[in-house]
């Protein structure tokens, strides 16, 4: 259980990350504007009862910082300037993936829509959104019992590469990448997995989502436990197999039976453990 609770909050922390701080991994902090500042230090606290929490925070938990937001909004109110718009999405960031209040998130997305109707903070939020209702549509279609729609492509050797290639063995497709903390740390628990059941029948291909090659490379060349095949298209989160299967995030994996049919998806740690084994008694 706590294994599945670290990467979790890995895989939450990297989203996270993503989705709020990718302007500020762009410059430098000693150059943010005030509200900039102000609004990091809030969100600093945030992450931290959320930690604290276990990632079960209530709005009673977050009261002082709700309040620091609000006051925050309304002292910028009269402004349309790109960070008034970027913290109001914090504002319905943090309903929604601290609270889970969708609701409410719902609203301040709207008056962020309706308010900052041009700012570059609603287009990329409009791109994320139009993006998770593709893969909210194609992920509802790969599920367990369905038939897995094969690819067929080339890995990193030039080698022919598809599931069908391995028909009557139990695959599992697996989206990753180098720069991932949580799939770095959920490979001891794969390696294992690949070690005990390889020779009943268990194979499993690897989509990169690295944008560099050379990378990738290096970073298999020292994990030698890796030996299995990968693809690699250099394009980051457009990733062709990525997009095609509507991944909503990394790491992601689906397990095939033998029989062609999808057994199961997100099957992390030793939940992938006890999956593959069962399903190669099947």
């Amino acid at each position: 259980m706590q294994s599945k609770l670290l990467v979790g909050l890995l895989a939450a922390a990297l989203l996270a990350s993503v989705a709020i701080h990718a302007r500020a991994a762009e410059a430098d902090v000693a150059q943010q504007s005030p509200l900039e500042k102000e609004l990091d230090a809030i969100m600093k606290d945030v992450r931290a009862k959320n930690r604290a929490k276990r990632n079960k925070l209530t709005a009673a938990d977050l009261t002082k910082e709700l309040k620091a937001l609000d006051l925050l909004l309304w002292k910028h109110a009269s402004e349309t300037n790109e960070d008034v718009a970027f913290a109001l999405k914090q504002k319905a960031w943090l309903y929604e993936e601290f609270l889970h209040d969708k609701a409410t998130a719902e609203k301040v997305y709207a008056k962020l829509q309706h308010d900052y109707k041009d700012s570059l903070t609603v287009k990329v939020y409009e791109q994320n959104r139009d993006r998770k209702a593709e893969s909210d549509r194609i992920q509802a279609q790969l599920a367990p019992g369905i038939s897995f729609p094969d690819f067929d492509e080339q890995d990193l050797a030039g080698q022919p590469l598809s599931v069908g290639k391995y028909k009557g063995k139990v695959v599992l497709v697996h989206f990753w990448a180098t720069w991932c903390p949580a799939c770095v740390v959920e490979l001891p628990y794969t390696y294992p997995t690949y070690k005990k059941y390889h020779g009943d029948g268990f194979e499993i291909i690897s989509i990169s989502l690295d944008s560099s090659r050379e990378r990738l490379d290096a970073f298999l060349a020292s994990h030698a436990d890796m030996a299995w095949p990968h693809y690699f298209d250099g394009k980051g989160w457009q990733n062709k197999l990525a997009l095609q299967y509507g991944i909503p995030h990394i790491p992601f994996n689906v397990l095939i039976g033998r029989d062609g049919k999808i057994v199961g998806k997100e099957l992390h740690t030793t939940a992938l453990f006890e999956a593959v084994g069962k399903a190669l008694k099947e």
